[in-house]
């Protein structure tokens, strides 16, 4: 009889849902407008890559513990201390961006015209038309040149390293500043949109062994950027007078103009994220 009654009693008190607070509303609103806008951020950064990655791996650490694996399991719990260490140093120039963002006040902002694809890095038919003439006359002169068209991946860093012009794009503008012994040739131009936000800027330099031997500084520049961002980078070259274009880290070189309008309308009309590097990468292939 006792023991009926303290199963009743025990579900009577479990059946008892408490009442939930406006407190308690508001914070959950607080913690999923902050996880949105966290995860929103990180979709325009190297982070989106590296939170798939730990994804996977929490995806095999409980298949690990649904399956009794003790010895993954133990060096799950012996290397998670320095793996999150190890997470904070590889991370830190993330972080550190988001942080100055937030200093500035202009986090919420991006976050909010992330959708904006004039914001995400799109650009005019003018624009495009401007770029490719730029480039073909460029290539008849044999002026080096190196042009960095921003898409969602903010290339802000890379913008820090040279001078602001913030100009609409032209192929006057374009072709000026990459003439021989002007302040603004030595560097890259950076494009975001319809407008040149810098020039003279500095690019990491790829590492690839895949790039050939003939290639100076300027391709490596352009293949270099484009595997640490999503951006499309267009290399004239100065020896040779030639068109390259460098995307998801694949080089394409020798495009005509056609070709290169090609490439560039297709960066502009995407409608998914994998669907240039694809498209680059065959291209490449093909070339090769």
């Amino acid at each position: 009889m006792k023991q009926v009654n303290f199963l009743f009693d025990f579900n009577r008190t479990n059946m008892h849902m408490p009442t939930p607070r406006l407190a308690d509303i508001l914070e959950i609103l607080i913690i999923a407008f902050l996880v949105y806008h966290i995860l929103a951020w990180a979709k325009t950064t190297r982070l989106w890559s590296f939170l798939k990655g730990i994804v996977v791996i929490i995806a095999f650490i409980l298949m690990a513990e649904l399956l009794h694996m003790s010895t993954i399991l133990w060096i799950v719990e012996r290397v998670f201390g320095i793996a999150v260490i190890a997470m904070v140093v590889i991370l830190q120039p993330e972080l550190r961006k988001a942080l100055e963002e937030l200093g500035r006040k202009n986090i919420f902002s991006n976050v909010l015209s992330l959708g904006d694809s004039r914001i995400a890095g799109r650009f005019s038919d003018n624009t495009l038309n401007e770029i490719v003439r730029a480039c073909v006359e460029m290539a008849k002169e044999r002026t080096g040149a190196l042009i960095v068209i921003e898409q969602n991946h903010p290339l802000t860093e890379y913008e820090r390293t040279g001078i602001d012009v913030d100009a609409v794009v032209t192929s006057q503008l374009l072709i000026n500043i990459f003439q021989h012994n002007t302040p603004l040739h030595d560097g890259a131009v950076i494009v975001r949109g319809d407008r040149i936000t810098a020039a003279t800027c500095y690019l990491p330099l790829s590492d690839n062994r895949r790039i050939g031997k003939e290639l100076g500084t300027r391709h490596r520049a352009g293949v270099g950027v484009s595997e640490a961002t999503d951006s499309l980078t267009i290399i004239v070259s100065e020896e040779t007078g030639k068109i390259s274009v460098a995307y998801g880290g694949e080089l394409e070189r020798a495009l005509d103009s056609d070709r290169l309008r090609e490439r560039l309308r297709v960066l502009q009309n995407r409608h998914e994220e994998e669907a240039p590097i694809k498209y680059f990468a065959r291209k490449a292939k093909v070339k090769k």
